[in-house]
């Protein structure tokens, strides 16, 4: 089957804008910009921590990561030797520790996302509110439609709606 040019010009889209959103410069400019330090690997952990309703378990972040657990463990050493996560005692199993985002960890957070929100402020400036709104809608609908897929096709572990952006709670299964 050939596929439609629309898919083709999609797949050509989504891309370009993934080279545009994980290249190594535009991380350094936005943390340069945001006056932070921190490697490309730990700014979705901690954004994923500064959303959470709650500390998370190694194990759920890893899952949520879609990343090995000892993989996290190291980052999170990382952040919590330079004060921007600490672990408490899981309420649940006290043997168990959960991850939390610090005071410092959620100032950093917040200034990567003003400079990145800032960016696409200024990328977007021509669009209309209504176009906007229309992308943000069309693009929560595309990755729910992915997320859906992939749960079909790969038995992938949905974490993420659009109507959230929590992690699942504590009785989620994790990796």
């Amino acid at each position: 089957m050939v596929d439609a040019d629309y898919i083709v010009e999609l797949e050509r889209a989504l891309t370009r804008i993934a080279h545009l959103l994980t290249r190594a410069r535009r991380h350094d400019r936005t943390v340069a910009a945001a006056g932070v330090n921190l490697d490309r690997a730990n700014v979705p952990l901690l954004r994923m921590l500064a959303d959470a309703e709650e500390p998370m378990r190694m194990g759920e972040l890893a899952a949520c990561l879609d990343v090995e657990a000892p993989h996290v463990t190291r980052q999170i050493q990382r952040l919590e030797r330079e004060g921007l996560v600490d672990r408490v005692v899981d309420p649940d199993d006290r043997r168990a520790q959960r991850v939390r985002i610090t005071t410092e960890g959620r100032a950093s957070v917040d200034a990567i996302r003003r400079v990145s929100r800032r960016h696409m402020r200024e990328a977007l400036a021509s669009w209309s509110i209504e176009d906007l709104r229309q992308l943000a809608a069309l693009n929560h609908r595309m990755v729910d439609d992915f997320l859906a897929n992939a749960e079909r096709t790969e038995a992938f572990d949905r974490r993420w709606t659009r109507t959230t952006t929590t992690p699942a709670g504590p009785d989620a299964p994790t990796r």
